[in-house]
């Protein structure tokens, strides 16, 4: 069950390891994956505004508590992409986001010869000084792409252009999911999380959608040919919900029967979860994630079901108080 309120939040900004005095409002944006988690902080600017000034780069983390008594838990850690002095107002403010931003801004100058994609995502990890949580692949990148062990793919891979981008490219052949948290790249496929209970009493506002362009039944077709093998296959995946059927047709080369299977099984939960979507506010918390999963309980409707969090935005104000809301799509199987 989630708070119902929050009495004391408390927040605390390092700024190069030191408290940043004065702080008195975060907002942290943490997204599901594929993209950096944000933030901005503002504390008053005091007699600094030269050092600040002087400053080319600036390590930010970002803690929050909900009580005095209950200890600060790490929200965000990352680099400052701007600094913003108010020399009237007296405020500065500090904007930037998570370690994923130093991937994002690498171009790939490299062929990563032989090499798995969980090798490469290691390899990656640790040029930026993160801990790696990688799960284990097996196949060459090279073989996605049918180029031979020794290529990655870097010509026939042309959209990655910076490392992020070659590290979304092979997490979604893999099925995995991506992101970046705290000092670690966390690259493996997607874990079932026990949903938090969502009940609607509990909550500030809320919007609940529904895309009827998926709300009959859905069926995806995957179609490959193996030029190594000299033979085609085709993956099916489909819903069984009942009314008329919407039909999905993706072409991937180079598949086994059963890559394409998990392709058409992964497109599928991709297209069923635009289907319910919802949009809450709430008093702030710290527990839920971004990838975790919610039961909304409460509406005395369809829109009762489990739901995939895509975005956590947390705003603690010194005179507002703390608040969150979140944006989550309903999970493959619960509509």
């Amino acid at each position: 069950m989630l708070p119902s309120n929050v009495r004391a939040p408390r927040l605390l900004v390092l700024a190069d390891g030191a408290p940043l005095m004065g702080a008195f409002e975060a907002v942290v944006c943490s997204h599901g994956g594929f993209a950096a988690s944000t933030f901005r902080v503002r504390a008053a600017l005091g007699g600094d505004a030269a050092d600040w000034a002087g400053r080319t780069q600036i390590a930010v983390e970002v803690r929050m508590s909900l009580s005095p008594a209950a200890g600060f838990v790490s929200v965000i850690e990352g680099i400052a992409d701007l600094v913003c002095i108010d020399p009237i107002r007296g405020t500065l403010a500090l904007e930037g986001r998570d370690a994923s931003a130093a991937l994002m801004e690498t171009p790939i100058q490299e062929s990563f010869a032989n090499q798995t994609a969980s090798e490469i995502a290691t390899a990656l990890a640790g040029r930026h000084g993160l801990a790696a949580d990688v799960q284990a692949t097996q196949a060459p990148v090279g073989r996605y792409w049918e180029l031979g062990h020794d290529t990655l793919a870097l010509n026939a891979a042309a959209r990655a252009g910076t490392e992020w981008d070659l590290l979304a490219l092979l997490a979604q052949h893999e099925g995995f999911a991506l992101w970046v948290d705290g000092g670690a790249l966390h690259f493996r496929a997607p874990e079932a999380t026990q949903p938090a209970l969502l009940p609607v009493a509990a909550l500030t506002a809320l919007r609940l959608e529904r895309a009827l362009t998926f709300a009959g039944d859905i069926a995806v077709t995957v179609k490959s040919w193996h030029s190594r093998a000299g033979a085609g296959c085709v993956g099916r995946a489909r819903t069984a919900r009942g009314g008329a059927v919407r039909d999905y047709v993706f072409v991937a080369p180079n598949l086994t029967q059963d890559a394409a299977d998990a392709l058409a099984a992964r497109r599928l939960a991709e297209l069923a979860g635009h289907e319910l979507v919802l949009h809450a506010e709430m008093p702030g918390e710290l527990a839920l994630r971004a990838r975790g999963a919610v039961q909304l309980q409460g509406s005395n409707s369809a829109f009762d079901t489990v739901y995939r969090i895509d975005q956590v935005v947390r705003r603690l104000d010194a005179r507002l108080g703390f608040s969150q809301s979140l944006r989550a799509r309903a999970a493959l199987g619960a509509v």
